[in-house]
């Protein structure tokens, strides 16, 4: 008697976790970076850098040549890896990802300035959006932060 109740008192640390429930999330709890695969890594790294007004983030020497990373604030970050060989096809209904501006008139008219291409709409309550694209044509959507 004395056996089987030491025996089931060792069981018991294992049955209990095979009772344990599973987690009920992956638990997310923020975006850490963006990578786009483009073509001719200068312009990208141009672009993102001056365009955009990213800071660059320091990459390893050896990853230099193939490699650009910058910062879009609070940890988060967009990865540039160097390769690409096909287009990207989007419009403003498919893959794109979305920033905000301090001023989306302001922003238009630096893209004006800029002679970079871009498609705007007024979207329900009025909310002024305005798509352009990257030099691999990656296409980013613009909103005012209200």
């Amino acid at each position: 008697m004395i056996k089987k109740l030491i025996f089931i008192l060792m069981l018991a640390p294992a049955i209990g976790a095979v009772a344990q429930t599973s987690p009920t999330s992956l638990g997310f709890t923020g975006l850490n970076h963006i990578a786009l695969h483009v073509k001719d890594m200068p312009a990208s790294k141009n672009f993102y850098q001056n365009i955009m007004g990213l800071a660059p983030i320091e990459v390893p020497d050896s990853l230099k040549a193939i490699r650009g990373w910058f910062n879009t604030g609070n940890g988060q970050m967009i990865h540039l890896l160097a390769g690409r060989t096909e287009p990207v096809v989007n419009d403003k209904n498919g893959g794109h990802y979305a920033i905000f501006v301090q001023s989306i008139a302001n922003a238009e008219q630096f893209l004006t300035a800029k002679k970079i291409p871009f498609h705007k709409q007024v979207r329900f309550g009025g909310v002024v959006q305005i798509y352009f694209a990257d030099p691999d044509g990656y296409l980013i959507e613009m909103n005012e932060k209200k």
